[in-house]
């Protein structure tokens, strides 16, 4: 068997199960994954208590990553919320204007998030440079980086990941994540020495009723995490892993 492990995004409390349910190692908690997922309600982290590590997104709002002040205090509480919520970690990310990772707003929330495991998010992917930014996580003590390699898709970004597994030679871990399923996964593994993945094992599905749409309460497609899919891909990567 592969000891590469899974972890699932989801943003709602069907995903979480389903994700559970197909076998995903770690889960990923978010609300409104259409946007590249933000912080999920604090109704929602109270009912996620499960029987695999959940990490909790750390992001108030979409659009970029450059946060004011009291931006980075919401942040702060939010990190307490996941705490109180019993969850394993925490997942955020913070740049400058330039891209490049903001050091003090990611030193003030990782101080913040002490005891908690900690992902850097795809924020990474926005940097102007890559070794720069992995020695900067690796300083601050976050446990990996979550990163398609500054491409759409992982599977894109591919040479961009084996640069970062380089610099970060077993220091760090780097997560491939972006556009992971069943079909894509063989042109990562066994190329990229990763000891995990990040995927949404999701599905596309047209929202029932069109006035939710016209109304813009949804959009004309709402992604559903799939436990078939889930396990699918366990398998998939036991298989070239």
């Amino acid at each position: 068997m592969s000891g590469i492990l899974l972890e699932v995004c989801v943003d709602d409390p069907a995903g979480l199960a389903a994700a559970i349910d197909g076998g995903a190692d770690r889960v990923e908690l978010c609300s409104a994954l259409d946007l590249g997922g933000l912080t999920p309600p604090a109704g929602l982290m109270a009912a996620a208590a499960s029987q695999v590590p959940v990490y909790a997104m750390i992001r108030p709002r979409a659009g970029d990553f450059v946060y004011a002040e009291a931006e980075l205090d919401v942040m702060a509480r939010d990190i307490e919320a996941a705490r109180q919520a019993g969850f394993a970690g925490v997942v955020f990310g913070a740049v400058k204007r330039d891209g490049s990772l903001d050091y003090h707003a990611l030193k003030r929330l990782a101080e913040r998030a002490d005891g908690l495991g900690v992902t850097l998010h795809r924020a990474f992917d926005l940097v102007p440079d890559r070794a720069e930014a992995v020695e900067m996580a690796v300083e601050l003590g976050f446990e990996r980086i979550l990163t398609s390699g500054g491409a759409s898709t992982a599977a894109e970004g591919v040479e961009a990941l084996e640069e970062a597994i380089a610099v970060a030679a077993g220091r760090i871990s780097i997560m491939p994540g972006a556009g992971i399923n069943v079909e894509t996964v063989g042109l990562l593994l066994p190329r990229l020495p990763v000891s995990e993945v990040h995927a949404s094992c999701s599905t596309a599905e047209p929202v029932s009723d069109a006035r939710l749409v016209s109304l813009g309460f949804s959009p004309a497609k709402r992604r559903r995490t799939d436990a078939a899919l889930v396990r699918a891909l366990k398998e998939r990567i036991s298989a070239v892993g």
